[in-house]
């Protein structure tokens, strides 16, 4: 990765034209925009990506979760799997040209999932996030280590504010993931510049 990378993920709480139109306002600071929809068909992520090419997102910056044959039909750039979706490796030997990414939890997984291909990691949640409630955040050594131990990029997410950033910034992260932290920002735009500029 040429430059540190800012992905903004859907949270599943606003539509996904609201999402759409959030991301036509920031994309020209943003690498990439996750629709993770987990309740949604795969209607309604093409829905979705339409959405994001009205606003003038290219197809280049969408990624979508779990539904390989949505990403693959939709020609958009990346597919992000989890540990319930299919094999890694077998998703990159079957479409090399998609962009595969995984979350990870732990340095063993991440190690295991590193023999499979993909082309980066989620790793999280470093700091207490409201999208898990109660579960203090792996922290900052943790990311370092395995940071340290892998050859990928890996990408940290969970509880990621403007405030920190340059503290995950110091462990070698390629870049940062962020859902609240835009989609429920005041003002995105300022807020996506901020984000932008930090990661500098």
């Amino acid at each position: 990765m040429s430059q540190r990378e800012l992905h903004v993920i859907s949270n599943g709480k606003a539509s996904l034209q609201r999402f759409a139109d959030i991301a036509g306002q920031i994309h020209p600071y943003v690498t990439a925009f996750h629709i993770r929809e987990k309740q949604k068909s795969a209607k309604e992520l093409m829905l979705g990506i339409s959405f994001l090419k009205d606003k003038g997102v290219p197809l280049s910056k969408i990624v979508i979760n779990d539904r390989v044959d949505v990403a693959v039909i939709s020609r958009v750039s990346g597919v992000h799997l989890a540990c319930h979706s299919l094999d890694a490796e077998l998703v990159k030997q079957t479409f090399p040209n998609l962009r595969v990414g995984c979350s990870v939890h732990s340095l063993e997984e991440a190690l295991s999932i590193e023999e499979k291909y993909v082309d980066y990691v989620f790793y999280g949640h470093v700091y207490e996030t409201a999208s898990k409630p109660g579960l203090p955040g792996r922290g900052l050594n943790e990311l370092d280590t395995l940071i340290q131990k892998l050859e990928i990029p890996v990408i940290a997410i969970g509880g990621i504010k403007p405030s920190n950033i340059q503290e995950v910034m110091t462990t070698g992260a390629s870049g940062i993931a962020v859902m609240s932290g835009l989609l429920e920002a005041e003002d995105p735009l300022k807020e996506a510049i901020t984000y932008r500029q930090l990661l500098k």
